[in-house]
């Protein structure tokens, strides 16, 4: 039997002396656990992605030096770790194979994503070579992430021999990701009958979280339940080399309802973008709707009631029960909660550009002034403080650029960015079913900016029901505007929403980043020109 352990840990890009030290205490847990090996994902040493911090000789040098640090500490047990890797004049995406202080392999990976968040080709120059040794009498294999997701490794491996499969893994979270990894096991086992084991990262960086959820397969084609998701922990496994059989060793089990699945990414994604920026508190503008309630919950899970403020900025639009339903849930969470009323700035603004304005009918630019004034105020606090602002903007609304750039949309990090409007009561819906902490009439009453007299969402939108299916399939899915109408929508009004896709990417380019959740998000996913004369057409011809 080989004990194996899956280092399933949260490493930080760039924090190469971090990373290190925390291999090294992984390595002694695993060593005291009685483990054979240690596997760690996919460039643990640097985190992922490191970007065009590959592209500077002083982070490769240094990332050069940990791995002959590591490599010098290693005592009784095997490593195999990744890390960048330099080579006449090469970079690689490298993972090195460590046994009592010497190097006994180095594998390159092979199979170079460059789609969607992946930009691998820009940094790296693809392997060749499969890697496989000897440990306790079998023969075992390294491939790295996207080099299972292809045949032509694991042949290499099989071909000389491997019995089992070590996959390192940096493979951030999307919806419905799980399912497609466990149809990827599915065909390499098809392919080459190999058992595997799958160690993925963990943690947020930017925009991506990486879920963990690391996996076991046998030879029989079987699949563990997956490992924790976006929890940091040193899983344990046995390989049996004469069954092919694979044991996970008392592995916590990964939520499965997509709804909380979601939530908890949202939630990692904010706790690791705060602590890994340093960031002590947040803030943001508690309005009484549903977005701004959704961001309070996911704050308070990942920071804590004592680091998160929120602001209820009244106007003459603001109806008394947003004002009632803002302080109903800040008591109900016992956070930090102020009002400033913006209406005197308002009045003032007014006043200023009362000679500029003069003959013309108010229109957006009085209620985007509203917004702008409210995004001030939280810009404001956060100078003052060193708290993080947060926007409360959904999918939805940056699609069709129903949002005020410098006002609703300000802020240094927005958790819901990816979240389209119907998603946000499904998340809303899920978090009350663990414990009350959004009143039900925020989730209940009509969405409304409040920026002008009586307004509702649906004055301006199609029912989010509609919008939103319109917005995955033309966004997510890039459905022509043809396939849409077809599948039951009307023509005009699926024009005027994809014209206002196209028109609204200003906008989104001067967005904050926030937590990725679906297979297109706007930022590293869809990266649309601003200055374009591309109109879709009906059909597909």
């Amino acid at each position: 039997m080989i004990t194996i352990a899956l280092a399933q840990y949260n490493f930080l890009v760039g924090g190469i002396r971090e990373n290190l030290s925390a291999a090294q205490a992984l390595i002694e847990r695993a060593r005291c656990a009685k483990a054979d090996l240690v596997l760690f994902p996919e460039m643990a040493l640097t985190g992922y992605p490191p970007e065009d911090l590959l592209l500077r000789p002083s982070f490769l040098r240094a990332a050069h030096r940990a791995v002959d640090e590591l490599i010098e500490s290693v005592q009784g047990i095997d490593v195999v770790i990744g890390h960048p890797w330099e080579e006449q004049g090469q970079r690689y995406n490298a993972v090195s194979w460590i046994r009592t202080t010497q190097l006994i392999g180095r594998y390159f990976k092979q199979v170079l994503p460059n789609y969607r968040v992946f930009d691998e080709q820009r940094y790296f120059a693809p392997g060749s070579e499969p890697l496989v040794r000897d440990l306790k009498g079998s023969r075992i294999a390294v491939l790295i992430c996207e080099d299972s997701w292809e045949s032509r490794p694991a042949f290499q491996a099989k071909n000389l021999g491997a019995e089992l499969l070590l996959v390192p893994n940096a493979s951030p979270y999307r919806d419905s990701k799980l399912a497609d990894r466990k149809s990827m096991f599915a065909s390499r086992h098809e392919d080459t009958g190999l058992p595997m084991v799958y160690c993925n990262l963990v943690g947020g960086q930017d925009e991506l979280v990486f879920d963990g959820r690391s996996m076991l397969m046998d030879r029989q084609g079987n699949c563990c339940e997956p490992g924790p998701l976006c929890e940091e922990l040193l899983l344990l496994a046995d390989f049996h080399p004469d069954t092919g059989f694979l044991e996970a060793r008392d592995w916590p089990v990964a939520p499965e309802d997509p709804v909380e699945e979601i939530y908890k990414v949202l939630v990692c994604g904010l706790r690791d973008y705060v602590g890994k920026n340093g960031f002590s508190d947040v803030v943001f503008g508690l309005s009484g709707g549903i977005d701004s309630a959704l961001t309070f919950a996911i704050a308070v899970d990942a920071v804590g009631v004592e680091r998160v403020h929120t602001i209820m900025m009244p106007s003459r639009h603001t109806s008394g029960m947003s004002l009632d339903l803002a302080q109903e849930q800040a008591v109900l969470l016992g956070v930090d909660h102020r009002c400033i009323s913006i209406e005197p700035a308002y009045e003032k603004f007014l006043q200023l550009l009362e000679p500029s304005f003069a003959g013309r009918a108010a229109d957006l630019s009085e209620e985007n002034l509203q917004a702008r004034i409210r995004g001030d105020i939280v810009m404001a606090l956060s100078n003052k403080f060193g708290w993080l602002p947060l926007a409360t903007s959904n999918k939805s609304e940056l699609a069709v650029g129903y949002c005020t750039i410098y006002g609703d949309m300000c802020g240094g990090f927005g958790p819901l960015l990816d979240c389209l409007k119907t998603r946000v009561y499904d998340l809303a819906r899920y978090r009350n079913s663990v414990s009350a902490v959004i009143p039900e009439a925020v989730i209940e009453r009509a969405p409304s900016a409040e920026l002008a007299p009586d307004q509702s969402d649906q004055d301006s939108l199609p029912p989010y029901e509609i919008l939103d299916h319109i917005l995955k399939c033309y966004v997510e899915l890039d459905w022509s505007i043809g396939e849409i109408v077809e599948d039951g929508f009307d023509e005009a009004m699926v024009r005027r929403i994809a014209a206002q896709v196209l028109l609204s990417e200003y906008k989104r380019r001067q967005a904050p980043p926030g937590v990725r959740i679906t297979r297109r998000s706007f930022g590293r996913d869809r990266r649309y020109p601003i200055t374009s004369g591309w109109r879709d057409e009906t059909t597909n011809t």
